[in-house]
């Protein structure tokens, strides 16, 4: 199975956004498929932070990340993109995106555990 591929980390400053990108496998049937963001900081367990169904596109998001992130896909480009505003500096992580299939599992919030995950993309928020 091919892994995902995350990118569009950076540094940022506090209140300011950004846009980070979740590349698919070719011939990924979104719709058989929920992707989920994921983020981990240093000394932290890894957290799940948002996750787009492939069925109807629900979404749904932790409370850390609510009204700051938005999540979107583009089935054309084979990219899920999670968009991160009011950045702030426990946003500091490295994030990552998985798939989850299944009936249950291509739901959000769905069943089952997610898999796939890429080599992740660094985000840093500091003055």
């Amino acid at each position: 199975q091919s892994q995902l591929v995350e990118s569009g980390g950076g540094l940022v400053q506090p209140g300011e956004s950004l846009r980070l990108s979740c590349g698919v496998p070719d011939r990924f049937t979104f719709q058989q498929y929920a992707i989920g963001w994921f983020r981990q900081a240093t000394g932290k367990e890894r957290e799940e932070i948002s996750c787009i169904s492939g069925i109807d596109g629900a979404t749904t998001f932790a409370e850390a990340v609510k009204g700051r992130f938005t999540v979107s896909r583009d089935s054309a480009k084979s990219m899920v993109y999670l968009h991160m505003n009011n950045l702030k500096p426990e946003d500091t992580a490295i994030y990552y995106c998985a798939a989850r299939g299944g009936y249950s599992g291509s739901k959000c919030p769905g069943r089952g555990p997610f898999e796939r995950f890429g080599q992740g993309t660094q985000v840093t928020v500091s003055e």
